[in-house]
């Protein structure tokens, strides 16, 4: 038997014997009336040595607890932080220091009852005057340490990374307040926050793969959203709605990588009667508040990029960037002149791909130089299907793409609302889609309707958890709290047949 297979073994004996005992290991409340935190603050001045009168009653999973004989001493995590417990004779019970020494392990939850006072070398703590077992805990947790080891075992256990390495909850605490932050910023600017359906007849919104299911009540093929209710907060605007916002998850059936997942969340706004050149000068602002909000800075390094939202953004234009670069007008080039010319600079593309989205790879192969904060503008009508035409130039569509560290984090426009340009363009996507593109979009006849009885002029903009990514510093899969991941035997499983 191995030593954590004697731990465990020793664990349930304790359980059982608590059980034969008539003592409940795993009560249903308990009454807390202090949390660490303010009693860190509240106490913040006591001296050394110094012991208070101060009943308190706390409660929290014991950390790294150790018996010195004559005094014991444990953490108490509390989730809002954590406080040291001291059990010591006479102030503590022979009976409760005898219960602890008996059944009570590092992991186990414990609800304690005592004074506040602070010790010799200065950690506050609660001198124990009675205890109650609360949850007993089976298995025992990583070493303080050593810890989770393995990558895909910290996300595939993402309960235990959290509990023992405190940055990785802050992470998630700044997180909530990342989306928070965005939230207030568009409802302090009257935006009205809705829901849009998850399941949709036709994926749209966006140029992606779609995860599809089925619908057993309707006896219907169903898709997961691709975007974060685009078409539905469009129609919202003909419904007589001046803004709207939602934050959601939305799915994309494609590959994963540092910066893509399948599922994750995702913000879109809709603001009738303005642009796409309104919609920079609300993005720009929204996304210092967000950085200097949630990390009390704007400048930050990504890679071998640095920038400070604080300057000045600029704007690059697409197919000039493109041109200045290669020589190639996208606009009068050839399929096979793009083909020739991604082959020279040794990107990959798959077999059968239409211009437009050859171009888009050119394009993204440059955009990795751009350090930013920039605004991408000047896109081809081809790949943005939704896009309004620029009336300065009908080739290209009034679209902004938020540019940082060589990478797109963010895209809006000023959304096309002439009902017969729409129609031609998901005409053009439904050729694509059967030419073998399977990220070109559905032909969306109940969205054309609605365009139909009149959408006003509107900016559409959307965001996704990528940014929160990009500002950590970390790759996306990092910062999903419980991101998806192979079971534990179909891992080991795919790792042999690799052998």
């Amino acid at each position: 038997m191995g030593r954590e297979d004697q731990i465990i073994s020793e664990r349930l004996r304790k359980l059982k014997e608590l059980k034969e005992q008539g003592i409940d290991p795993f009560i249903p409340k308990y009454e807390v009336k202090n949390i660490s935190k303010d009693l860190q603050e509240k106490y913040a001045k006591l001296k050394n040595e110094e012991h208070t009168k101060d009943h308190v009653k706390v409660a929290g999973r014991l950390m790294n607890y150790r018996d010195m004989g004559k005094i014991a001493f444990g953490d108490l995590n509390d989730g809002y932080g954590k406080i040291q417990i001291v059990l010591q004779e006479p102030s503590t019970s022979a009976k409760i220091i005898e219960f602890f020494k008996k059944y009570i392990d590092s992991g186990d939850f414990v609800g304690i009852e005592g004074t506040v006072f602070r010790t010799k070398r200065g950690e506050l703590s609660v001198l124990v005057k009675d205890a109650q077992i609360l949850t007993k805990s089976i298995l025992p947790l990583p070493e303080k340490f050593h810890g989770l080891q393995d990558e895909e075992e910290k996300l595939r256990k993402r309960y235990l990374d959290i509990l023992m390495n405190p940055e990785v909850k802050e992470r998630f605490v700044r997180k909530s307040k990342f989306w928070n932050t965005i939230r207030k910023y568009l409802l302090d600017l009257d935006f009205l926050e809705v829901e849009t359906p998850a399941l949709e007849v036709a994926a749209g919104g966006a140029a992606a793969t779609p995860f599809k299911t089925y619908h057993k009540a309707l006896d219907l093929d169903v898709y997961l959203r691709i975007s974060m209710g685009e078409l539905w907060q469009k129609k919202l605007m003909v419904a007589s709605y001046p803004k709207t916002f939602e934050i959601g998850r939305q799915f994309r059936n494609e590959g994963m990588d540092a910066d893509h997942l399948q599922d994750y969340t995702q913000m879109e706004f809709y603001w009738a009667y303005a642009d796409y050149e309104d919609g920079m000068k609300l993005v720009e602002e929204m996304y210092k508040k967000v950085a200097k909000e949630v990390y009390g800075k704007t400048k930050f390094k990504v890679g071998e990029h640095e920038f400070d939202l604080s300057k000045k953004w600029t704007r690059v234009d697409y197919s000039s960037t493109i041109k200045k670069e290669t020589g190639i007008d996208i606009f009068k080039a050839k399929k096979t002149d793009i083909e020739k010319k991604l082959r020279e600079l040794e990107e990959e593309f798959a077999p059968g791909l239409e211009k437009p989205r050859l171009i888009d790879i050119l394009w993204k192969h440059f955009r990795r130089k751009i350090v930013g904060p920039a605004f991408l503008v000047g896109q081809p009508v081809e790949i943005s299907p939704l896009a309004k035409r620029d009336p300065l130039d009908p080739r290209k569509v009034q679209q902004f793409q938020v540019l940082l560290a060589g990478t797109e984090m963010g895209n809006g426009y000023s959304e096309l609302n002439d009902p017969l340009d729409q129609e031609e363009r998901f005409e053009e996507q439904r050729k694509l889609k059967k030419a073998g593109d399977t990220e070109a979009q559905e032909h969306d006849e109940s969205f054309v309707e609605a365009l139909k009885y009149g959408m006003p002029p509107t900016c559409g903009f959307g965001v996704s958890e990528r940014l929160f990514a990009f500002f950590e510093g970390s790759p996306i899969r990092e910062t999903v709290i419980f991101p998806l991941m192979k079971p534990k035997n179909l891992a080991k499983k795919s790792s042999k047949e690799e052998k």
